[in-house]
């Protein structure tokens, strides 16, 4: 999510907050604590303040609760995740990769409910079995209720919300196709997207009562993200079964590594090869560096018929190369996540194959999506 503030980490996953999160934990704090004022005319303003901002800080540490238990599941089936983030509508735990079954995405879909009701049996239990009173029942009273209601609406069966992912497993179990899943809870939560909206906008065209301007925000949040969901669901579907290797392209930019500076530059600049930057490989076909055209300019010419691209080249780490075998799905999001164009694409004993392109893949996917002429 972009624009968000790093706070840490917790339990060794990246604890980020966006700064949408702030405006809520104010609007929070205030209502609450003009609540407690109404309700305890003996406190004191400051006092109020205080209690309500505690009172929105365990709020929202039971969403980091509830987002916590759908990381620790997904820890425990072999599934890093990368991020926690609390932002204006929750929060939000963003994992590597999904589960690689129906019945494990299930797990990590229920978690965190299960925590959220877990929590609310735990905050009733403390208020009935110490017998509080005064303003202590009633921050226990919104704990419980909000953990309750947190565990219930996340429930509501389409995505993105928890009940979403829960069907989706139902779906891909029966179909035996995980992006079926997706695509059917994603159309649900967009129904239920235009279910909020219309609640909001309804009171306001039917009776000119001031519309709900909390359940606009939830209805375009899910319409947007089930949206999404689903955009991204028919992409992994076109890619499903291809590799790198599939999309590698043809005539790369390579050279060899013994190549002096004249001949590379004869035989591949000026010969009407367009490309910036070449990839070098050594006698056995290995990948060991790269050289750039402007590289080129810190040889005097005078010396390129003697130094070799090996002695220019710049190495390249393993961690900018793709294997040949590696689905191509895995190799966009890599693309996405480090900002890149372009990957080297080896195979499993080092030797390159050629390059792999971002604007390969968008082409391969426009091909897949246009209709076949009749």
């Amino acid at each position: 999510m972009n624009g968000t503030i790093r706070v840490g980490n917790l339990f060794g996953i990246p604890f980020y907050i966006h700064p949408s999160w702030f405006l809520v934990l104010g609007l929070v704090t205030w209502s609450y604590s003009s609540g407690l004022a109404v309700q305890f005319p003996q406190l004191s303003a400051g006092l109020a303040l205080l209690l309500g901002l505690m009172t929105a800080l365990m709020l929202f540490a039971s969403v980091v609760a509830h987002e916590l238990g759908h990381s620790f599941v997904a820890i425990r089936q072999g599934i890093d995740v990368k991020s926690i983030t609390l932002f204006i509508f929750g929060g939000l735990a963003s994992l590597e990769k999904e589960s690689k079954t129906p019945g494990e995405a299930f797990w990590v879909a229920i978690a965190g409910p299960i925590v959220s009701l877990i929590l609310c049996g735990i905050v009733t239990a403390i208020g009935v079995t110490t017998a509080a009173s005064g303003p202590l029942a009633a921050i226990l009273g919104v704990l419980a209720s909000v953990n309750l209601a947190l565990a219930l609406f996340n429930l509501i069966p389409g995505l993105p919300l928890d009940g979403g992912n829960i069907l989706k497993s139902i779906v891909w179990k029966v179909t035996g196709n995980p992006y079926k899943g997706v695509t059917f809870a994603s159309r649900v939560g967009q129904i239920f997207g235009w279910v909020a909206i219309l609640s909001g906008v309804l009171p306001l065209l039917l009776f000119g009562n001031s519309g709900n301007f909390w359940n606009l925000l939830i209805g375009f949040f899910l319409l947007q993200n089930a949206g999404n969901s689903a955009q991204f669901a028919r992409v992994q579907e076109k890619l499903t079964g291809l590799t790198a290797e599939d999309v590698v392209t043809h005539d790369s930019p390579i050279v060899s590594a013994n190549l002096t500076l004249r001949e590379f530059a004869d035989e591949r600049v000026i010969s009407g090869q367009n490309w910036h930057r070449f990839l070098v490989t050594d006698d056995d076909g290995q990948l060991v560096g790269a050289i750039a055209v402007d590289n080129l300019r810190t040889i005097p010419t005078a010396l390129w018929s003697e130094t070799q691209v090996k002695e220019v080249m710049r190495p390249i780490t393993e961690s900018t190369t793709v294997q040949s075998d590696q689905p191509l799905l895995e190799v966009m999001q890599l693309l996405e996540q480090q900002k890149l164009s372009v990957l080297p694409v080896i195979r499993e004993n080092g030797v390159l194959i050629g390059i792999l392109e971002k604007a390969a893949i968008i082409q391969l996917l426009q091909s897949r999506t246009q209709p076949n002429p009749a």
